[in-house]
């Protein structure tokens, strides 16, 4: 079963946070969630913010192909790089992933969830 290490960001896991046993086939944001790391979500995980904007630094090949419809979303998003992915829509594969939460998003008002 793949793992998902998550880098240290400054207010939602400052010493970062490995979890282990993540099941195939969930996405990226609900593991996140089910483990308290509380990444912003402000359209409830149906791809229509850029909130949950990750950037997966390792096992990126092993996610299947960003929709049209979350590239689009995606060219929204603060600090884009080419692995960015909307943890929304990216599910967990079969290899070990490590991401990381950029510290800032578009959001202008943060509500807690």
């Amino acid at each position: 079963m793949p793992s998902l290490t998550v880098l240290p960001h400054p207010e939602l896991c400052p010493e970062g946070a490995l979890i282990v046993d993540v099941p195939q086939g969930v996405s990226i944001c609900r593991v996140l969630l089910d483990n308290h790391i509380e990444i912003e979500h402000a359209c409830e995980l149906s791809c229509a913010c850029t909130t949950c904007h990750v950037i997966v630094r390792q096992g990126y090949a092993s996610l299947d192909e960003a929709s049209d419809a979350e590239e689009d979303m995606l060219d929204k998003a603060w600090g884009l790089s080419s692995s960015s992915r909307l943890s929304c829509q990216a599910r967990i594969g079969t290899q070990d992933l490590t991401v990381e939460i950029p510290k800032y998003t578009i959001n202008h008002a943060k509500e807690d969830h």
